[in-house]
């Protein structure tokens, strides 16, 4: 099979889905109405936050999910299923709703960021396809914005494509890289599927193919001299290659009244070697000349870098952002919260001996609360029927501490969830790679406290319940042996 081939991606699930999802049609219960929930219970690297992303891929494969012949062939050359089912299949379309987070909300654990309500079976069989967009894009869009914060205002670009996992996370990551604040990415094919800016210019290997590094960098400024960004690392970056630049920038753009555009340095001590090349460039009256600099670049690495005082414009960040490779998990799962049979909705809850694996039961809302100045104070989680007024001060519990007396006083709040998805039909608009980044942008300038934003044990969100659904959460654990019947 050609990977050229189309896919049904309506078949990325794991087996476990289908064999629940034929159990159910054959007990007669998969129209029955089942609530889940998508959250996730730590931020990777131990930051104080992360970034939803991959929500506009869940719409899509929620509102195109179907089964072709060759698919049904699949599951009955499995000998697993029966006929009614594999029938039922033909047919098939996701006739559920779904809540959702708008995507780029920074988000927190254990809250949900959606939730779908659905017949049994829409339900289960969306799990797998629903956690690889939001685990891989979330994941990466939070290691993308650790690293743009890193770089205090020099521009970051993905260069990760090579080093992902395969072609689709490089594309799909490029896209969550985008919404966590890269300027642009190497890779075309995300380039040309999103809009996002394309950036490249040579390799070592272009450098070697020539007689000479100058000759290597004369011709590319004669193709491409309104856009010339030379690579100088390929033989000696002090004594050869930033020279040569210079030397290029002089004989061969200036006569045509263009200006070196920049260096880029892939290896070495990049803090010793742009201080000494900035200079260079210096007294060449190449001023306006930007320096970028790439190597298995990361958070740690770039804070040490430009503590050091390297001269660096912007920085070109591949594989320790497109695999997130310090902490390369993003965790979020998908859980049952309610089960409505009959018209009457039975809220479920997960019981373990980790307090954090616990689920929130039951249909709720979640709300993030800002004090006066616009600040985020809390995020709050409420019964589905619940009216929360903050117009008068209003007591709140936190479940890590619910000895604690905390009242909101002059707050506002808005509601996070909102419908996306409705009888299996997108209701909610796309909005631009751009909307979403400058969201992202937005909450963090205005609205999420520098505390939570440090690299090193930052400041931990407040994640506060209603007394009303605490209590709620609280019964159904006392009642959860009765559940176990």
């Amino acid at each position: 099979m050609s990977i050229f081939d189309e896919r049904n991606l309506s078949m990325m699930m794991d087996l476990y889905e289908m064999t629940m999802s034929n159990g159910y049609h054959k007990e007669a219960c998969g129209h029955d109405r089942a609530t889940f929930d998508v959250f996730f219970r730590k931020v990777p690297d131990n930051g104080g936050y992360a970034i939803f992303a991959g929500l506009e891929q869940v719409v899509d494969f929620i509102e195109h999910m179907h089964f072709d012949e060759p698919d049904i062939e699949y599951f009955r050359s499995l000998g697993m299923f029966d006929e009614d089912f594999l029938e039922y299949l033909r047919t098939y379309r996701f006739k559920g709703d779904v809540w959702a987070m708008d995507e780029g909300t920074v988000i927190y654990p254990n809250e949900p960021i959606m939730t779908v309500t659905a017949p049994m079976i829409d339900a289960q069989m969306a799990e797998t396809a629903i956690l690889a967009q939001v685990n891989h894009q979330s994941l990466i869009a939070t290691k993308a914005r650790r690293i743009v914060r890193a770089a205090q205002g020099r521009a970051v670009s993905d260069f990760g494509a090579r080093r992902a996992h395969n072609m689709d996370a490089a594309v799909y990551g490029a896209r969550a890289a985008y919404i966590g604040g890269v300027v642009g990415t190497a890779t075309v094919l995300a380039g040309q599927m999103f809009g996002i800016p394309v950036s490249g210019t040579m390799a070592h290997s272009w450098v070697m193919y020539f007689d000479s590094e100058y000759e290597a960098f004369r011709k590319y400024a004669e193709i491409y001299p309104d856009d010339t960004v030379l690579l100088i690392d390929t033989y000696d970056a002090l004594r050869s290659g930033a020279p040569n630049a210079i030397r290029c920038a002089k004989e061969v753009l200036e006569p045509m009244g263009k200006r070196l555009k920049g260096v880029r340095l892939d290896s070495g001590d990049l803090a010793y070697l742009t201080k000494r090349i900035r200079e260079m460039l210096d007294e060449a009256g190449l001023e306006d000349c930007r320096i970028i600099a790439s190597n298995s670049l990361d958070e740690y690495s770039i804070t040490s870098i430009i503590d050091q005082g390297a001269k660096i414009d912007s920085f070109g960040v591949g594989e320790r952002l497109i695999t997130a490779k310090s902490d390369p998990v993003f965790g979020a799962v998908y859980k049952i919260a309610a089960i409505e049979k009959d018209g009457i909705v039975r809220p479920t809850i997960k019981v373990s001996e980790s307090v954090e694996k616990i689920t929130n039961p039951g249909r709720k809302k979640v709300y993030r609360v800002y004090d006066g100045t616009g600040h985020a104070v809390c995020d709050l989680i409420a019964l589905e029927d619940e009216t929360v007024d903050l117009s008068q001060p209003f007591r709140v519990v936190d479940p890590v501490k619910p000895w604690k007396d905390t009242v909101l006083r002059d707050c506002t709040a808005r509601e996070l969830l909102h419908p996306v998805i409705r009888d299996g039909r997108r209701v909610l608009p796309p909005k631009s790679l751009t909307e979403i980044r400058d969201y992202v942008d937005r909450q963090l300038r205005d609205e999420i406290w520098e505390g939570e934003q440090r690299f090193e044990n930052p400041h931990v969100h407040y994640m506060d319940m209603t007394p009303a659904y605490y209590d709620f959460k609280m019964d159904l654990l006392r009642k959860a042996d009765d559940f176990s019947d």
